[in-house]
């Protein structure tokens, strides 16, 4: 068996995503910003977006300096209907309709018991997580079947193939997405368009000073915890590729799967092994 060169890899993703156009919400810190720069990094001429315009600016300087290439950046708030259509106007408007991979990957999360979770925050990240990512997704995925190509690249979870506790609201909004990935995937591969799952753990990133209110699930997953720039690297590498899903860690994949064929044995473990809120 002939080892596989990661030099000659990283030169096939290069050539993939060398003038290409990659568009990435959420993109101001965490997961997304480590998108954004390998991306750039590879030739690609990335847009972002997010709501913290400061931090925003920077990550969009930055994806010029990695790729030479010309980069945008634009404020957006995906939970605010009539901002994504005035602001995606605008963007497709400079890429002339060129958006070849869109990473939806806005969201957030509330570590809280479901009957303790307000209808507001239920209503606001099914807004962001849900409905907004449908929102941009149709967007530009009608301009990728007018010009039969492109790849949508939606960010949801482990959560979305086993909800823990403390997570229901959270969990609820990414088996929205990777049921609405699923069969987007289907209705758009006769048109050119692919449509990838990225379903990873705990990422170190700032999601969880908004999600944990105590602060100590981080420390309490230890190395269980992802780092954002390896799953960047992975997201990057499957780019304009037919690749599915995207499952990490390993361990907790194996343990989605188990769940769906002994369930009652996987509501143990998500209530106790898996369960660290």
């Amino acid at each position: 068996m002939v080892k596989e060169n990661v030099g000659d890899t990283m030169n096939d993703i290069r050539k993939r995503l060398r003038g290409k156009t990659v568009l990435i919400t959420g993109a101001s810190g965490g997961l997304g910003e480590q998108v954004a720069y390998q991306a750039a990094k590879q030739g690609a001429s990335v847009i972002v977006t997010a709501r913290n315009e400061e931090r925003l600016r920077a990550v969009g300087k930055r994806c010029q300096e990695l790729s030479g290439r010309e980069s945008f950046a634009h404020v957006l708030d995906v939970g605010d209907r009539l901002q994504v259509l005035k602001v995606l106007n605008r963007i497709v408007g400079e890429a002339d309709g060129k958006i070849d991979v869109l990473v939806n990957n806005a969201g957030f999360g509330l570590f809280e018991p479901a009957l303790n979770t307000s209808y507001d925050v239920t209503e606001e990240m099914f807004r962001v997580n849900v409905l907004g990512l449908i929102q941009v997704t149709q967007k530009i995925a009608l301009e990728m079947k007018r010009r039969r190509s492109g790849h949508i690249i939606n960010i949801s979870s482990q959560a979305s193939k086993m909800a823990t506790p403390k997570s229901a609201v959270y969990a609820g909004t990414k088996f929205a997405v990777r049921g609405y990935s699923n069969a987007l995937r289907l209705e758009l591969k006769p048109f050119g368009i692919k449509v990838t799952t990225v379903n990873p753990g705990p990422i170190k990133t700032e999601f969880f000073a908004k999600a944990d209110k105590d602060g100590t699930y981080l420390a309490k997953i230890g190395r269980w915890a992802l780092d954002a720039e390896a799953v960047a690297r992975e997201i990057v590498d499957c780019m304009l590729t037919s690749k599915r899903e995207i499952n990490l860690p390993l361990l907790m994949e194996v343990g989605a799967r188990l769940y769906a064929i002994f369930p009652r044995l996987g509501d143990f473990f998500a209530s106790t092994i898996f369960d660290r809120k």
